[in-house]
């Protein structure tokens, strides 16, 4: 089932500026990219999205982990990062239209942070922020289902690609499938896609 959303006049124009400013990065950086450049944006990207999560490693951290260097951090966030430098090198072996490739990499960011790395939920979850309950995902038996239809949209979709990474960004945000690593893979998917 495709989700349910219209393209508004505003989208269109957003999308306009966002393909635009695709077309100068392609024109300036990627046709001439270095070695150097894509670690940086690597680097970067691991930073930024870890660093939503509460990791307090810095890019110069990280850098020191990818060059296999000793960092001194609390262990569970040099873990964070290692789990994904690893994930992010193989960027372009994931399918990104494929339910079972997905698993798999949560499985790869998630190992070793929690017991139920690649797997859906087996409870209910909600998102609070301070005392109030923000959002109530989807129950738990509905979340392979509802995974499912949103990786078929992914796959038969005329849309553009754009599109369909910000559709599968929110949607799977909204369904929450994972005990935790929701954000972090929802980033990592978008990217992905």
């Amino acid at each position: 089932m495709k989700p349910c959303y219209d393209i508004a006049p505003k989208i269109l124009k957003l999308i306009s500026v966002i393909s635009e400013r695709i077309g100068e990065v392609n024109a300036n950086y990627l046709s001439k990219q270095s070695h150097q450049l894509r670690k940086e944006n690597r680097i970067k990207k691991i930073h930024s999205s870890l660093q939503i999560e509460g990791n307090t490693l810095t890019e110069e951290q990280i850098t020191a982990l990818i060059e296999n260097r000793r960092v001194i951090g609390p262990k569970k966030e040099v873990l964070e990062v290692l789990n994904a430098i690893k994930v992010y090198e193989n960027l372009n072996e994931y399918k990104f239209s494929s339910n079972k490739s997905f698993l798999n990499v949560h499985l790869e960011l998630m190992h070793g942070l929690i017991d139920s790395a690649g797997k859906y939920r087996k409870q209910g979850v909600g998102i609070v922020k301070g005392t109030k309950v923000e959002h109530i995902a989807p129950p738990h038996e509905n979340v392979p289902y509802l995974m499912n239809d949103l990786f078929k949209y992914l796959k038969d979709s005329d849309e553009l690609t754009l599109i369909k990474s910000c559709v599968f960004h929110y949607e799977m945000e909204f369904i929450h499938p994972f005990l935790d690593g929701n954000g972090r893979m929802g980033r990592l998917w978008q990217t992905v896609v």
